[in-house]
């Protein structure tokens, strides 16, 4: 079945919603660890009770469900560095940074896959390094940020390819309710540890809007968003989900230029570089498509 206009629709609606996390990130006041625990506690709640309503399985081999959970270790490094870059630099910083995973995605996976790294995939790496020491030059003050955004895009890259073992053998709902689980967990863990060993003064209980904004990122932004993508999946290619995709960081950056207005005006430097590593990104898979076409007239 071909995708309708609706479906297109539908499936910008769900990147914008992903384009909007940064910005709950900076609205939520308490710490990124807490916000990290709290997103994925009320999210493992929502995913049960959508797996409940659909009478979905929850059975999964012991060995399978401790790497899965293990996995959400992954999830809230990956989420812990995201909403960090956001607090301490700017939204457009962390999402310039962030806007990196497909790069360290088409580093991880030959080394995961055990297959031979594409020589397009280093040459568009070596477009985004550039444009990420253009963003260096010109705004190097948000260097903190922009490592942070960076080092989440690293483990959004590592969760994407062990991921993609795992949905070669279960359902991609059950995976995501043990990884939000194993995620909690590991957030909660390090929050107690972290609490004890630090003189910082920690905001962890959320308040007043606080619960809104995490309501709205945990079942808007994850469970909701996650539900749209597997069932527009079934109807876009993986070229036409990947292309659209991409643009989470430009929505993301339209979106925090519009709500904090000055805070996120960055340099002309600034716009150049995160251009140049947003045409790398979407280059990719138009390349990738015209090249798998010629392989297959061949």
């Amino acid at each position: 079945m071909k995708p309708t206009i609706r479906d297109y629709l539908q499936l910008h609606f769900v990147v914008l919603i992903f384009g909007f996390t940064a910005i709950l990130g900076v609205l939520i006041s308490v710490h990124s660890l807490s916000l990290v625990f709290f997103r994925t506690l009320l999210s493992s709640t929502g995913l049960f009770i959508l797996l409940k309503i659909r009478k979905t399985s929850f059975s999964i081999e012991k060995g399978a469900m401790i790497k899965i959970l293990l996995t959400g270790s992954i999830v809230t490094c990956h989420w812990v560095l995201f909403f960090l870059s956001a607090k301490v630099s700017t939204v457009a910083i962390c999402l310039a940074g962030f806007s990196t995973q497909s790069l360290w995605t088409s580093f991880l996976e030959p080394l995961v896959a055990k297959k031979k790294m594409s020589i397009l995939e280093v040459l568009l790496g070596a477009v985004v390094i550039a444009g990420l020491y253009m963003i260096f030059l010109f705004e190097f003050n948000h260097f903190t940020g922009l490592m942070l955004g960076i080092g989440s895009a690293v483990m959004g890259a590592l969760f994407s390819v062990i991921n993609g073992q795992f949905t070669k053998k279960f359902d991609a709902p059950v995976i995501t309710f043990y990884e939000m689980i194993g995620a909690a967990i590991t957030s909660l863990i390090i929050l107690l540890v972290y609490s004890n060993f630090t003189d910082e003064a920690l905001k962890i209980m959320p308040q007043g809007f606080d619960w809104l904004w995490l309501s709205i990122l945990a079942f808007v932004c994850t469970v909701f968003a996650f539900a749209e993508t597997i069932h527009l999946a079934r109807k876009f290619t993986i070229f036409a989900m990947n292309l659209t995709i991409n643009l989470e960081p430009v929505y993301g950056i339209i979106f925090a230029f519009v709500i904090f207005g000055e805070k996120e005006r960055m340099t002309t430097g600034f716009y150049l570089g995160t251009l140049v590593i947003l045409g790398s990104v979407l280059a990719y898979p138009l390349l990738m498509y015209r090249k798998n076409k010629r392989q297959q007239l061949s």
